[in-house]
């Protein structure tokens, strides 16, 4: 069963460096950062590539698609959530929630889509559903 609840989402923390991310996930668009020496994509968003420490990164746009990693229900919470690894078609893994569907059905390698939720005054957060 899809479960209905909502959970109240705080507004994440911003800063000089991840400011374009959240101003394009304000706009429905999730980027990531690509290394243009050593031409690998990583999230979360950084200056620095973590695979080869260059500093000549950029944004790209990512196209919104992937598959669960890896996966963990937590039914205790006042409101059950979905906390993710999620793979982007464009490489990189990112930990998300999943939302919008019924839990029990959830298996890793099942392609999900972007969807963004609201925040408590701040941009949204970038989430997966069952594509």
């Amino acid at each position: 069963m899809a479960e209905t609840k909502e959970r109240k989402l705080p507004a994440p923390a911003t800063s000089p460096e991840t400011q374009a991310y959240w101003d394009a996930a304000a706009k429905g668009k999730l980027l990531v950062k690509k290394c243009t020496s050593c031409g690998q994509a990583h999230h979360y968003p950084r200056a620095l590539c973590p695979f080869c420490f260059s500093d000549k990164t950029e944004w790209v746009e990512s196209s919104g698609k992937g598959t669960i990693y890896s996966f963990s229900v937590m039914r205790r919470a006042p409101v059950p959530y979905a906390m993710a690894y999620v793979t982007l078609a464009e490489g990189p893994r990112m930990v998300t929630n999943i939302v919008d569907c019924d839990f029990d059905k959830l298996k890793c390698e099942q392609p999900v889509k972007l969807v963004f939720k609201p925040t408590d005054g701040g941009p949204p957060l970038p989430m997966f559903t069952p594509a």
